[in-house]
């Protein structure tokens, strides 16, 4: 049969396809692969939630979580065109593939808040991110080529106070003039388990440290070919984690620990609280604009404190590392509970 004369006369209503064909054609889901940077955990329940509960079926993708571990670089496997998006930590990661040309951009920031926080012993009666500077600070090799820059450049931090940080608690809670670096989701919970303390927080997020984190990342050529694939992950994601957050989350964590068999319950159960009670994601620009928001003023003035700190080079055109196109559409805000 004539191509042309077969879609007019569909059109038309003279041809009537098999219900099976029409069913199958209509189910038809893009299929997309979805690297994150670490192992299955709370963090990331937005995506996993989308999975389990039929979202990102509902906007016609068919999406696969590759997780990421230790020796695991999904960001890599994005670049060799393996995987189609990836969630990065950070906004100094985007910077980071501006500075070394690296053809992936971010279309959305999951976290508004980065939970990078210092715990401080419940002696330590600080009322300022300054009180630390005395202490001895426990930080990790990437943390000293990272924020503590920042707290070197903005607050006079000295790398004299720091040891470094092998994401084990313990000569922290042995040294009561100690602070240890963490995420706000995870690091309080395990030393209070270990130590018998609840220790202090001090979000960086809160005292000017103000990199998105968690950003949805994808190739140029995806955002360039297939914008309304993109529009469709970064939508579908939002709404997962509106619905992660303030829904039925059973059948995200239910993924979560079959992928990951450590997560606990109760561990699963303090992330989503602290991400909530901290306002890691549903916050600031988010709660107008919905999850995963951005804005150019924001990225300009982390930038300013990167350059400042010589974490980056002044001369990168950072503009080249986010999109606004596919965020702050308020999708999902509907959701959030009104009260």
């Amino acid at each position: 049969m004539n191509p042309a004369f077969f879609a007019r006369a569909l059109i038309a209503g003279l041809l009537v396809l098999p219900a099976g064909l029409m069913l199958a054609r209509a189910e038809t889901l893009d299929k997309v692969s979805f690297g994150t940077n670490w192992v299955a955990e709370a963090e990331h329940g937005g995506f996993f939630q989308a999975v389990a509960d039929g979202t990102y079926k509902k906007y016609g993708l068919d999406v696969t979580i590759v997780p990421g571990g230790p020796n695991i670089n999904n960001r890599i496997l994005l670049t060799a065109g393996k995987l189609d998006f990836f969630m990065t930590a950070n906004t100094l990661q985007s910077f980071d593939a501006v500075t070394n040309n690296v053809p992936v951009v971010a279309v959305a920031a999951v976290f508004q808040k980065d939970p990078q926080v210092f715990l401080t012993h419940p002696e330590t009666k600080f009322t300022k991110l300054e009180d630390l500077k005395p202490l001895t600070l426990f930080v990790s090799k990437e943390g000293v080529t990272s924020y503590f820059q920042w707290l070197k450049s903005e607050y006079g931090f000295s790398e004299s106070k720091v040891k470094p940080y092998t994401f084990n608690s313990q000569p922290f809670i042995v040294d009561k003039q100690s602070a240890m670096q963490g995420y706000v989701t995870s690091e309080p919970f395990a030393v209070e388990k270990a130590a018998g303390f609840k220790p202090g927080v001090v979000l960086l997020a809160d005292h000017g440290f103000n990199a998105y984190s968690t950003l949805i990342e994808t190739r140029r050529e995806i955002v360039d070919k297939k914008p309304d694939l993109v529009q469709r992950f970064v939508d579908a994601s939002a709404i997962g984690w509106y619905n992660y957050l303030y829904g039925d989350n059973s059948a995200g964590n239910a993924v979560i620990k079959k992928m990951n068999p450590e997560m606990t319950d109760e561990l699963l159960s303090y992330s989503v609280a602290k991400m909530k009670e901290y306002g890691i994601v549903d916050s600031g620009d988010a709660l107008r604009d919905g999850i995963g928001a951005m804005s150019d003023a924001r990225v300009a003035s982390f930038f300013d404190k990167m350059v400042r700190a010589g974490v980056v080079r002044r001369d990168i055109d950072y503009r080249q590392a986010y999109t606004l196109r596919f965020v702050n559409k308020g999708v999902g805000v509907d959701l959030r509970p009104k009260n």
